[in-house]
């Protein structure tokens, strides 16, 4: 039962789920991976509900302690120009104790020397991370997920930085927004050039899960990406950010720490946002709450009318309709920041790419268990080691859904899940 820490697990697919073969030949189907990679959800009963499970997350900074090479890369869009960095984990005990005092804990730079040195032709399977809110590789959350892979020895992973987050800097007036797909595309495409025989995974979480998802619709079957999750997506933002709004806890609590993490985070480049960008620095470091932020900055950045506008076109509900990968999309009911009415399952249960996994309990980004583990981790390894270690990829038929885009031929309509209000070059 749901009061003695006890979570409901329910799985949304297609009726008829993506087939698969693993490496002995056997036949087997998306939803069979994901039932059998998801383990129970025994929480903490003390931390009874989502408020509670979102905001211990504020209590308990203990993760595992993993280190970082960071590197900085210049962006290859014409329009969205700039630097942006990549951490990478180091699975060298050797490198371990370098840090840079600049950046996030356990993170340094590369040297030139590691720099000049970096690529492969290993095939050992690669995770490319997108976080949360400004957030970085250093989130507690992201390294309880990562850690049992890195630690196996196994995988080789990098954390794509949204840009001017985990104390990197900026050289343009942009950060980023939820549909800011080009930094993982570019990273993803330089990944697949300098480790060619690498096969490469994705993993989303919270903002970073609805950028994961909006990058694999618009890249639907060409993506390098073999599989990916997402976690704790908050899918319909217009949905999610009107919730938060209708209630105390969630306008005066999530509302204004989330806004106030971004205040913090445009504050740490006013020198560069007066450069490079027409906004007015001082009213929009006086803004409280998350709506006001992203009507301050991202509608003036980006174009967008109101912020409203800016969360329907960024939404990655209807860009899971276009995902041509096995995706396991993780989610809690009681996340009161990523409402459970914004959950796509009607999408989910029409594209055989794709399982949404529902907890009963678990809040944003919590899924604490007794002793303090968190339970996300474990679905997490489980169904990326399936996926990499277990599945024959080249099994995997691209074409199973058909047409990315649906529509009634004799009334000459056309329904492209992807098709933006925004007009934006995806530099694909």
């Amino acid at each position: 039962m749901d009061w003695l820490g006890r979570a409901q697990i329910d799985f949304t697919t297609s009726s008829k789920p993506l087939n698969l073969k693993d490496k002995e030949g056997k036949k087997t189907d998306l939803l069979e991976i994901c039932q059998s990679t998801v383990p129970p959800c025994q929480l903490n009963p003390l931390i009874f509900n989502g408020h509670a499970q979102t905001m211990w997350t504020a209590t308990k900074a203990h993760a595992p302690r993993l280190y970082y090479k960071r590197r900085i890369f210049e962006a290859d869009h014409e329009e969205f120009n700039g630097s942006f960095v990549v951490d990478f984990a180091v699975t060298d005990p050797s490198a371990k104790k370098e840090a840079d005092e600049t950046l996030t804990p356990r993170t340094a730079y590369f040297t030139e020397d590691e720099l000049s040195k970096m690529g492969s032709d290993d095939d050992r399977p690669m995770l490319v991370v997108l976080h949360g809110l400004s957030g970085g590789s250093h989130e507690v959350y992201l390294r309880h997920a990562i850690a049992p892979l890195i630690d196996s020895g196994k995988w080789e992973a990098c954390v794509v930085i949204s840009r001017g987050c985990a104390n990197s800097k900026i050289t343009t007036g942009l950060l980023y927004n939820a549909r800011a797909t080009w930094d993982v595309r570019q990273t993803i495409k330089w990944l697949k050039k300098t480790y060619p025989n690498r096969p490469l995974f994705g993993l989303g979480f919270s903002l970073g899960a609805c950028i994961m998802t909006n990058y694999l619709g618009e890249e639907g079957s060409a993506t390098p990406l073999k599989a990916a999750v997402v976690v704790a997506n908050p899918w319909a933002l217009h949905i999610s950010s009107k919730m938060l709004q209708s209630t105390f806890i969630g306008h005066h609590v999530y509302q204004r720490v989330l806004g106030n993490a971004m205040r913090t985070l445009a504050m740490r480049h006013k020198d560069e946002l007066e450069k490079y960008t027409n906004i007015d620095t001082t009213t929009l470091f006086n803004h409280t709450y998350l709506y006001e932020f992203d009507r301050a900055y991202q509608c003036p950045t980006w174009g967008y009318p109101t912020e409203e506008a800016y969360y329907r076109d960024a939404a990655s509900s209807d860009s899971l309709l276009a995902v041509r990968i096995p995706l396991l999309a993780i989610n809690a009911t009681d996340d009161p920041i990523a409402s459970y009415l914004a959950l796509p399952y009607a999408e989910a249960s029409v594209n055989p790419y794709t399982v949404l996994c529902t907890t009963s309990l678990g809040g944003h980004l919590g899924w604490f268990e007794i002793g303090g583990g968190r339970w996300h981790s474990k679905p997490v390894c489980n169904f990326l080691n399936h996926m990499a270690f277990e599945v024959d990829l080249d099994s995997i038929n691209y074409g199973a859904n058909g047409k990315r885009t649906s529509g009634n031929p004799a009334y000459g309509t056309n329904f492209d899940p992807i098709r933006r209000r925004m007009h934006v070059n995806l530099n694909q």
